[in-house]
């Protein structure tokens, strides 16, 4: 694997893998919804759509059909700190991949019309994302923990943030997200290296080297709670505390933790909630860093009149981790996990490819998996009580919940359990 960098500083990522037919292309700013105002909540995520409808010299038919008529694939996301262009195709596919790339990132056509009907169709998404309980508790849960802050703001945005954006602003706000500077093409599979530095510099080397991209502001950890009621068979909850960023030295500690918590089925939470007392069918932990910042999450879903109770357990779980601490079997078990699930994804064309463009953006350079690895096997049972107080000595939580009238009291009941 070995990386490149163009005149106006877009990095390159190559990373020929033996034994493939096809590769992996991802092209990524590192820029997404944390680096708008709340006047342009939303625009990031309507971009990505509006480049698909018209870019270069192709219609919105001709960009899928051309990529798929090779027998490929092509998509998008936008989350808070990247927004990324992914194309699966066969080998001898990488000069069309970027040169479609090139078009939706660099020469998008954004016509008024195309504009008007993409609102409309995200407006719909954002109307499904409020129909579905499992999705629109993580909102409530997002904008307790971060209150006022664009990581606290939906991705999609609302409906009247989109009604603000015109084809020449939402084009200048193109121009900021997608700058030199803040482009990784990273390419993995059936790749030559020669030809992927050609026809980047051919496509992606021709404009000019960009001021050098602001830092979103620190990121804050509120702590509010969130209850709403909702006429639903089942509750749903969402607990969060502040978590580690990326960048943190207590970040494997933290993933850490949050396996032991609730990774799998032998974590505490699924032991404990679900088969012990069973008060949940679906309960699990995660571990979501920003690169400053993060957040320790618990998702159940419950029955309305389990939901107290049920968050009353998960707060004794992570007590339990801050003040017991961990027998060597179980941290064992949990560097085991992380390590398969790490390197099992790596398999991936499309994850690698993803991955490498991630530690670009984050690091300046590529983290080798044995790196990783030994970080992973540094982390101590202290380690992982240590983070587990860090964690609680804010003393804010951010507990969501979603369901019928005797399940609210669980946002309550998380806090003062951990807290009173």
């Amino acid at each position: 694997m070995r990386t490149h960098v163009l005149a106006n500083g877009v990095r390159l990522i190559a990373d020929p893998t033996d034994g493939h037919q096809t590769l992996a292309l991802s092209v990524v700013a590192g820029r997404g919804a944390r680096s708008e105002d709340e006047a342009r909540s939303g625009w990031s995520h309507l971009l990505e759509h509006m480049v698909f409808k018209g870019a270069g010299e192709r219609s919105a038919r001709d960009i899928v059909e051309v990529i798929e008529a090779a027998g490929g694939q092509i998509n998008a996301a936008t989350g808070y700190e990247r927004t990324s262009y992914q194309v699966r195709a066969l080998a001898g596919g990488l000069a069309l991949g970027l040169e479609v790339t090139a078009d939706l990132v660099l020469r998008p056509t954004m016509a008024e019309d195309d504009l008007a009907k993409e609102k409309k169709v995200v407006a719909q998404e954002i109307a499904e994302a409020a129909d579905t309980p499992d999705d629109f508790v993580f909102e409530l849960a997002q904008a307790a923990a971060f209150e006022g802050q664009p990581l606290g703001r939906p991705v999609l945005g609302t409906s009247s943030s989109l009604e603000a954006a015109a084809p020449r602003s939402l084009e200048a706000w193109r121009a900021t997200l997608y700058a030199p500077d803040r482009l990784v093409i990273s390419a993995a599979g059936a790749v030559d290296e020669d030809e992927l530095l050609r026809q980047a510099e051919r496509l992606f080397g021709e404009g000019p080297a960009s001021p050098p991209a602001d830092t979103p502001s620190a990121g804050r950890f509120e702590g509010r709670r969130a209850a709403e009621k909702r006429a639903l068979e089942q509750a749903h909850l969402v607990l969060f505390l502040p978590g580690l960023g990326v960048l943190d030295p207590d970040y494997f500690a933290f993933r850490l933790l949050a396996e032991m918590l609730g990774g799998g089925m032998a974590s505490r939470l699924f032991q404990e909630a679900r088969e012990r007392l069973g008060l949940a069918y679906a309960i699990d932990a995660f571990a979501e860093s920003y690169q400053d910042i993060g957040l320790l999450g618990i998702y159940a879903g419950c029955a309305g009149k389990d939901a107290p109770r049920l968050a009353k357990v998960a707060a004794a779980e992570i007590l339990k981790l801050a003040h017991d601490g961990v027998e060597a079997a179980e941290l064992a078990r949990a560097k085991a996990q992380l390590k398969g699930s790490l390197f099992m994804a790596r398999e991936s064309l499309s994850v690698r490819a993803e991955q490498a463009a991630s530690q670009i953006l984050v690091f300046g350079r590529i983290l080798p998996p044995e790196e990783i690895a030994a970080a992973i096997d540094r982390v101590e049972s202290a380690d992982i009580a240590r983070t587990a107080a860090r964690l609680l000595q804010p003393g804010r939580s951010a507990p969501a919940v979603l369901g019928p009238a005797r399940a609210l009291g669980a946002a309550e009941a998380f806090h003062q359990a951990l807290f009173a």
